[in-house]
């Protein structure tokens, strides 16, 4: 058995380490000319650390990342905290794992590390999708130089904008939301020190929000602040934005925002992309992984999990089976998958106006919305279900 990934982002990497694993032979094909992750943090619930346990990455990754001891909200304007869930030892006792906040880079660089000493050349960098194509007999993935790469199956893991996507079901990328995302990394040194606590932040007001959570041993503090009612013209997904312009978009919202702003040594724009779950992901010996099946808005800090969870259950539903059962494979793979990804999918959505709306405008109004959307029962409700699951053991 021969796999061709398409990208090698998280989702990839992850997915390649697991069939390694697996004795099943992969190569995987990176547009960047380099292996390096962009952006600053993410969110890793249990679930997401149950697959990097299995995959014999967790221990490192955890070394070099942060553990925070509770999740709160604080309102906008008068930075009133109000809890929104324990972390810590309260998780693991739950689920078995921590909930880790991590730097992307050291997640990245971990998983290329394992690929690499499971299969030394099993990446190759430079080599960006251009098109798909498959017979009864296996898959190819053609690149931008021509090159054509064949195997027994190829998966498309090659994000929102997915090549592999769109040639198998025509033009379907995601579109601007309308919201955009202004991302920093402060070192911790620079901010006062009643803001370094190791807690994951998420200012909520109406018509935006902003996060905040330490990274890489508390060297340094993550910032998203997203803003509804933008306009998106660049030709790519993000830019450079200044301190003036983000701090008229969070104007009049708490000084403890306005600070993490200004000590932003570097602020970037994203355009949130938006998609309803797509329907299928497989055709005959060509499926897909991450964001290229799922795309969502960040708001369930689920999307990096999500695709490390689809390489392990991809990994199972090919493990042992023989050439000609590869397309059912996929398709096995893909049922164990979409009905969970398409509920994260439209859960993250849904946590848009929770965390946007109007009636966070006053401090009265907050409360008593606070109090019937985000007490103990519904955060079980929204959250429990993710954390909860096992991709090494769910059914396939």
């Amino acid at each position: 058995m021969h796999v061709l990934i398409a990208g090698g982002g998280i989702g990839g990497l992850a997915a390649a380490a697991a069939l390694l694993q697996r004795g099943i032979d992969v190569d995987v094909y990176e547009q960047a000319a380099e292996l390096k992750e962009v952006g600053a943090g993410i969110q890793i619930s249990p679930n997401g650390n149950k697959v990097l346990d299995a995959l014999g990455v967790f221990e490192a990754l955890e070394a070099l990342s942060c553990d925070p001891g509770r999740k709160e909200f604080r309102l906008w304007n008068t930075g009133k905290p109000w809890p929104m869930f324990s972390l810590g030892k309260t998780v693991v006792e739950a689920y078995g794992y921590p909930y880790l906040t991590v730097y992307r880079p050291d997640m990245h660089e971990a998983l290329a590390d394992r690929v690499r000493a499971l299969k030394p050349d099993a990446i190759h960098l430079g080599s960006a999708a251009a098109g798909c194509a498959q017979d009864a007999e296996g898959a190819e993935l053609v690149l931008r130089d021509g090159t054509r790469v064949r195997g027994d199956a190829l998966i498309g893991a090659d994000g929102v904008r997915s090549i592999v996507r769109n040639t198998l079901w025509g033009p379907s990328d995601p579109q601007f939301s309308g919201m955009v995302a202004w991302r920093g990394l402060i070192p911790m040194e620079t901010l006062p020190a009643h803001m370094r606590e190791s807690v994951g932040t998420t200012w909520i007001g109406p018509g935006g929000h902003a996060v905040s959570y330490p990274l890489h041993r508390s060297k340094y503090m993550n910032f998203v602040a997203t803003i509804e009612g933008k306009t998106w013209t660049a030709a790519g997904g993000s830019e450079e934005g200044s301190v003036e312009e983000c701090l008229a978009d969070f104007h009049g919202w708490h000084e403890d925002v306005q600070t993490l702003i200004r000590r932003s040594p570097r602020l970037l724009k994203w355009a949130l992309a938006q998609r309803d779950p797509i329907p299928a992901w497989t055709q005959g010996r060509i499926s897909l992984l991450g964001d290229a099946a799922h795309a969502t808005l960040p708001f369930l800090a689920q999307g990096a999990v999500h695709s490390i969870e689809d390489g392990m259950v991809l990994s199972r539903c090919l493990e042992g089976v023989d050439k000609a059962g590869v397309p059912a494979a996929l398709k096995r793979y893909e049922a164990a998958r979409i009905a969970r990804t398409s509920q994260m999918v439209r859960g993250a959505t849904a946590n848009t106006e929770r965390f946007h709306s109007r009636e966070l405008a006053t401090e009265a109004t907050a409360e008593e919305y606070l109090q019937r959307e985000w007490s103990a029962s519904p955060i079980r409700d929204r959250y429990h279900w993710l954390y909860a699951y096992d991709a090494n053991t769910a059914p396939i």
